[in-house]
């Protein structure tokens, strides 16, 4: 299959499932433990469902992937999003499009355009998406920042997307690897599957209880100031619920006056590099498409501010890791996450 981008503004996936991608062990009691193993949207996947009999569902989630990427890949040339931002009008997006762009309309008003699926012009100005430009004064920026903002796309009566400017470009990697995850639930779900894990590129769906364990999901978060290799920061469980965690600190510079450490964010709102102390974030939320927009906009707020958005967010939570004005590495954790938390 095609590959999908890795990441736009920035993006990094720390979720690391434990123990061969869960903490499970072998088959016992009645129900039996199915795998689905593979590559799509330019990673691996991982999907875990217990059912009473061995169950096969390998055409139904090569379909889930087929469909979302002929809808939302950037990296497919006949794909809608990608004809759309090429300048066809006649593209009519179909209802997951619709979806993705309605929940990125939510987040981008709740974030004050800190998540914005038209970022990606001024990701590949300064050097760090796959289109790299690497020009960056500030009249090109200022020139770049008029074809930015999503408040600048509609979407027609009869379905079709509208651009202020022809030259403005449509990204959902943010947020579309989330929402393909819950495409997959709501196969599982379909087809009666009541106990399941679901992980694509780090990101994670879960329903009901790891009922071969008998205990919850149990998933693990990278430390993300290990460079080379990986190891966990902390692991916590996760019942029907989903998981998401961005960031950008194997991207950064060191200030020659100071000797801090500042790792580099794109603000949308300025269309300018961000000195961020923020290291990377994870968010939990109903929906694995909520948990990637937020993730992913965490990384470019203010800790102060994504400490108030997510207090007023609901059923969702999130645990940040930042460096403080000293360089000491801290952490924000909400009540709802640390109750989560596996007791060592």
């Amino acid at each position: 299959m095609k590959g999908w981008s890795k990441f736009k503004l920035v993006k990094y996936a720390t979720v690391l499932l434990l123990g061969g991608l869960v903490l499970s062990c072998a088959s016992k009691g009645e129900l039996k433990r199915n795998t689905a193993l593979g590559e799509a949207l330019g990673t691996t996947y991982s999907i875990i469902y217990l059912t009473q009999d061995s169950l096969d569902l390998q055409q139904e989630i090569d379909s889930v992937f087929r469909v979302v990427n002929r809808s939302m890949s950037t990296y497919i040339p006949e794909s809608d999003i990608s004809r759309i931002n090429s300048g066809d009008t006649t593209v009519v997006v179909d209802a997951m499009f619709r979806e993705v762009l309605e929940l990125s309309r939510e987040v981008y008003d709740k974030t004050q355009g800190y998540f914005d699926p038209t970022v990606g012009i001024l990701v590949n100005a300064w050097g760090f998406g796959p289109g790299a430009v690497g020009l960056t004064d500030s009249v090109h920026i200022a020139q770049l920042k008029n074809y930015v903002g999503l408040d600048k796309i509609s979407l027609t009566k009869d379905n079709r997307i509208r651009k202020a400017y022809p030259e403005m470009q449509l990204d959902f990697n943010a947020i579309a690897k989330g929402y393909a995850i819950d495409r997959l639930a709501v196969m599982l779900d379909e087809r009666g599957v009541e106990n399941y894990l679901v992980e694509v590129g780090g990101e994670i769906v879960v329903r009901g209880t790891n009922k071969v364990k008998g205990q919850r999901w149990v998933v693990g978060i990278d430390d993300p100031q290990v460079e080379v290799g990986r190891r966990l920061k902390t692991t916590l469980f996760l019942e029907n619920e989903a998981l998401a965690s961005s960031g950008n600190y194997r991207k950064f510079r060191i200030d020659s006056i100071t000797g801090e450490k500042y790792v580099h964010t794109i603000d949308p709102t300025t269309g300018f590099t961000k000195n961020s102390h923020v290291l990377a974030a994870s968010v939990i939320a109903p929906t694995c498409a909520e948990a990637d927009a937020y993730a992913t906009a965490f990384m470019a707020m203010d800790l102060e501010d994504s400490q108030k958005l997510v207090t007023g967010l609901s059923g969702m939570d999130c645990y940040i890791i930042y460096l403080d004005d000293n360089g000491e590495t801290r952490e924000f954790m909400t009540s709802g996450f640390k109750s989560r938390l596996q007791k060592p």
